[in-house]
């Protein structure tokens, strides 16, 4: 069956439900898990500011989006170890979440993904979109969607 899950998460309270429900699944397959999280690019500069405030905003980003990063897959790992399954974490940045979940569940040799989603509703969706839909469309890896 599946032996490798990709579990995208934000490190929101929402996402803990990917975590838990995760967890469970990859115990009783005898899975292991790779936690993944996109975090976002850094914002583009605006216009006519000086290239070292710019290289400094972006190393400040940088940093702080991979110490977020960090300390959400500690945590995601330290459940997953106390519960006696495989882990192993990792993270980008991107503003394309859907292909960056793609991207690192072929790399990494994931054979489904599980993914929670929010339930927006049509019109918020209309709006916002869903990364959930974008990256059915990105796959063709199994995708186990929580709501």
């Amino acid at each position: 069956m599946y032996k490798k899950l990709l579990v995208p998460i934000d490190g929101s309270a929402f996402s803990e439900r990917a975590v838990r429900e995760s967890i469970a699944l990859a115990r009783q397959l005898g899975a292991e898990i790779t936690g993944f999280i996109a975090e976002p690019e850094a914002p583009l500069p605006a216009v006519g500011r000086p290239a070292p405030m710019i290289a400094l905003e972006t190393r400040q980003h940088d940093a702080r989006v991979g110490r977020h990063a960090v300390d959400v897959l500690l945590g995601f790992e330290a459940q997953a170890r106390n519960a006696g399954v495989g882990f192993r974490g990792c993270y980008t940045q991107s503003q394309r979440i859907p292909e960056a979940i793609a991207a690192a569940a072929q790399e990494h040799g994931c054979d489904v993904i599980v993914i929670a989603t929010h339930d927006r509703g049509p019109l918020r969706e209309l709006f916002f979109g869903s990364h959930t839909k974008r990256l059915m469309a990105r796959t063709k890896i199994p995708l186990l969607v929580l709501h």
